[in-house]
C-alpha cells in the first residue's frame, strides 16, 4: 500500500466471535467491502464514518482548467478530458485490514515482522501470536488521520496494542500522551492503546510513517 500502516499486536488468536465482530465493524464502516479471506478486508471507508468532518466545498467535483491553458477558455471536449481536480479528494479512503499469523494467513509476513523484538515483547508483557495490519492506500494528510482512527475502532472491537513507527523527534511528544504503553527501538516505535491513537491524532505534531 502507498500510505501509512499501523499494526495491532495480539496476545492470542482471534476467537470466532471476535472475528465476526471485526467483520461487522468493517462492513458497517465501509462503502465498498470485500473480504478476500477470513480477516482480510479490502475496503473503502468514508472518513465521516470515522468522525472526521467533511469540509469540502459543495462544488468539490467541478472540472478544473489545465494550468497549461493559462486564461484560455477550454472547449467542452477538453474540459471533459481534464476531469476533476485530484486535489479535491474523494473522502472514501481505500484500506487493507489484514489479520496475520499462524492459521490466519500471511504467516511468513507475520514471522518476518516479529522475528526479533525482545524489547517490544518486554514492554507489551506478551509475545504476539497474531497481528492486524491497517494499511492506507493513499498518503494524504486525511489518510494518516483515517488510518489512526480506523485502527482505534478496530482495537475497540478486538483489543490488542497498537504499534506505530515514529518520525525523528516525535518520541518526546508521544511519550506524554494518554494511553502510551511504552517507547521502543531507540525512540522509533510507540506502543499504545486506542486512547493513545485518538490523542495522537489530535496533537499538532501528528503524522504517521508511510
Amino acid at each position: 500500500m502507498s500510505g501509512p500502516t499501523l499494526v495491532i499486536e495480539l496476545a492470542e488468536p482471534l476467537s470466532p466471535a471476535a472475528l465476526r465482530q471485526l467483520r461487522a465493524l468493517m462492513a458497517g464502516l465501509s462503502s465498498r467491502f470485500d473480504e478476500e479471506r477470513p480477516g482480510f478486508f479490502d475496503v473503502n471507508v468514508p472518513v465521516e464514518r470515522l468522525g472526521v468532518e467533511d469540509r469540502r466545498e459543495k462544488d468539490w467535483r467541478k472540472p478544473f482548467p489545465l494550468p497549461l491553458l493559462d486564461n484560455t477558455m477550454a472547449d467542452e471536449g477538453l474540459t471533459a478530458l481534464v476531469g476533476f481536480n485530484p486535489q479535491r479528494e474523494d473522502r472514501r479512503r481505500p484500506f487493507l485490514v489484514c489479520l496475520m499469523g499462524p492459521g490466519a494467513g500471511d504467516e511468513s509476513t507475520f514471522e518476518a515482522e516479529h522475528a526479533d523484538e525482545p524489547e517490544a515483547e518486554a514492554v507489551l508483557g506478551f509475545r504476539p501470536t497474531h497481528a492486524v495490519n491497517v494499511s492506507a492506500g493513499c498518503n494524504g494528510e486525511i489518510d494518516h488521520v483515517a488510518t489512526a482512527l480506523l485502527t482505534a475502532a478496530v482495537m475497540d472491537v478486538i483489543g490488542g496494542v497498537a504499534k506505530a513507527e515514529l518520525l525523528d523527534g516525535q518520541a518526546s511528544v508521544v511519550a506524554g500522551l494518554p494511553g502510551v504503553v511504552g517507547i521502543t527501538d531507540d525512540d522509533w516505535t510507540a506502543l499504545g492503546t486506542a486512547e493513545f491513537l485518538r490523542a495522537w491524532v489530535g496533537h499538532p505534531a501528528f503524522r504517521l510513517v508511510k
